[in-house]
C-alpha cells in the first residue's frame, strides 16, 4: 500500500493493488449512497475484472484502488487503472497519444477511473460529501504527477462528478449514447403499445424484422439469476468469443469473470438464448438492476446467421422483458445511431481529463471546446429525427447525463 498526503491536511489518501485489502461492506455501502450507483462500480464486479485476468498489468490495466480517509473514516473510494494503451474504455483519445508520440513524449502511461470494457454512465467516485469528491480529484491528480504521468481521465461520470471536476481545474468532454425510456406516468403496456407510439415507417420496419426471425424458426428463453446454468454461460462465452473472431479481434474478457459473476453478482444478469429447432443458436446478456429498474444491454453473439437476428437478440426481447417488469430505462451501451429507430433516444454522456504538459492541456482545451460544439450540434440533428409520433415522444429530462 502506498500513501501520499491529500491536499486538505485532514485527507490520507491510499493506494492497493490487492483487492482484498478495500473493505468490500465499506466500498458497496458508499457505493450505494450515491446519486447514480450501478452493479459495475460494485467491489465484486471490479475484483471479478481484476482476479480473473481480464483487467491486469499484463492486459494494460494494472490496477489501483483508491481510499480517502478522513479521521480514520472512509469518506471516498474509486478504482483508477495505470494503462499502457486505450482499448476498451470507448472515449477515444488515440489522437492525443499519437500527438504526443510525434512531439517525442510518452503518452503512456496514464492513470485511468474507469470500469473496464463498460461504457455505462454513473457515479464512479464513492464520495460521502463534495468536499470528498473533490478531494478525489485533487487526489488522483497528486497521483498523476507524483508518478510522473502524461494525464489522469475520469470516464461517464454522474452529473455532481462532472460538477466537482470542473471546479477542480479538470477539462470535461461530452459524448453520446443512446437510451431507452419507459413511458411515463402510464408505462408501455407491452412491446405492441410501445411500438405503436414509433412513427409508422419505424414501426413497419421494426415488425418486418421481427417477422423474419419468427419465420427462420426461433424462439427465445428468458433467463435471470441462478436459472442461468453453467452450460448456458457456456454457451453465451462462446457465442461472445465469435462475435469477436468475427470482428478480427480478442474478447476482452475470458470464462473465468463469467463465472465469478453467476457465483458472486447472479442477481444482475438476464440471458436471452435464441433456439432453433430445440437448439440454441445465439444468446446476448443483459445487466440489470431491479432495483432501480435499469438495465444495461452488454454482449451477444450467434454460431450461425440468420437475418435480423441481432437485432431481435439485443433489442426487442430486453425491450420486451423490460416493459413486462416495468422497468424504467434499458441502456443500450456505447455509439449507434442505428438504434434511434428502435426507440432509443440520444442522451448526452461526460468524461473528465487532466493533463500534465502545460502546451498539450492547452492544445486540448482549445480541441475539447470546438468538439463540444459539434457534439451538441449532432445531439441536435439527432433529436430532429426522433423515431416517436410527435404526441408521444417520451420526456428525457430525467435521464442521467
Amino acid at each position: 500500500m502506498a500513501e501520499i498526503e491529500g491536499e486538505a491536511a485532514d485527507y490520507l489518501i491510499a493506494l492497493h493493488t490487492n483487492p482484498d485489502e478495500v473493505d468490500s461492506s465499506e466500498w458497496d455501502d458508499l457505493l450505494a449512497r450515491q446519486a447514480q450507483p450501478t452493479p459495475f462500480m460494485g467491489h465484486a464486479y471490479l475484483k471479478a475484472m481484476q482476479v480473473s485476468g481480464s483487467a491486469t498489468e499484463a492486459t494494460g490495466w494494472a490496477p489501483c484502488w483508491v481510499t480517502l480517509r478522513r479521521g480514520g473514516q472512509l469518506v471516498g473510494a474509486t478504482i483508477t487503472w495505470l494503462k499502457s494503451h486505450s482499448y476498451g474504455e470507448y472515449v477515444f483519445d488515440w489522437a492525443w497519444a499519437d500527438a504526443y508520440q510525434r512531439h517525442g513524449l510518452a503518452y503512456y502511461p496514464k492513470l485511468l477511473c474507469a470500469v473496464p470494457f463498460t461504457p455505462v454512465p454513473g457515479s464512479r467516485f464513492l464520495a460521502v460529501d463534495e468536499a470528498s469528491r473533490l478531494a478525489l480529484f485533487s487526489g488522483l491528480r497528486e497521483v498523476a504527477r507524483s508518478q510522473q504521468l502524461s494525464s489522469a481521465h475520469v470516464l461517464y461520470l454522474d452529473d455532481a462528478e462532472q460538477a466537482a471536476a470542473k471546479a477542480a481545474g479538470w477539462m470535461l468532454r461530452g459524448g453520446v449514447q443512446f437510451h431507452w425510456q419507459n413511458r411515463q406516468p402510464e408505462p408501455y403496456l407491452d412491446l405492441t403499445d410501445f411500438l405503436a407510439s414509433l412513427q409508422r415507417e419505424k414501426r413497419k420496419k421494426i415488425q418486418q424484422e421481427r417477422r423474419k426471425v419468427a419465420e427462420a424458426g426461433i424462439q427465445f428463453k428468458a433467463l435471470e439469476g441462478t436459472e442461468i446454468t453453467d452450460a448456458d454461460w457456456d454457451f453465451f462465452h462462446r457465442c461472445y468469443e465469435l462475435t469477436y473472431a468475427a470482428h478480427h479481434s480478442t474478447p476482452y474478457l475470458n470464462r473465468d469473470f463469467f463465472s465469478r459473476m453467476a457465483a458472486t453478482l447472479p442477481a444482475h444478469w438476464l440471458m436471452f438464448v435464441a433456439e432453433q429447432d430445440g437448439q440454441a443458436v445465439a444468446a446476448s446478456l443483459v445487466a440489470i438492476d431491479r432495483s432501480s429498474g435499469v438495465a444495461w444491454g452488454r454482449y451477444w453473439g450467434a454460431i450461425k446467421p440468420v437475418d435480423c437476428l441481432h437485432f431481435e437478440a439485443c433489442y426487442y426481447q430486453p425491450l420486451q422483458w423490460c416493459i413486462a417488469q416495468r422497468f424504467v430505462r434499458f441502456e443500450g451501451g456505447a455509439q449507434g445511431e442505428h438504434k434511434m429507430a428502435r426507440g432509443l433516444l440520444p442522451v448526452a454522456t461526460a468524461s473528465a481529463h487532466w493533463l500534465a504538459h502545460p502546451q498539450f492541456a492547452r492544445a486540448i482545451e482549445d480541441f475539447l471546446a470546438r468538439e463540444g460544439v459539434g457534439v451538441e450540434a449532432y445531439i441536435g440533428d439527432l433529436k430532429e429525427r426522433n423515431p416517436f409520433k410527435r404526441s408521444t415522444t417520451p420526456d428525457t429530462t430525467s435521464l442521467p447525463p
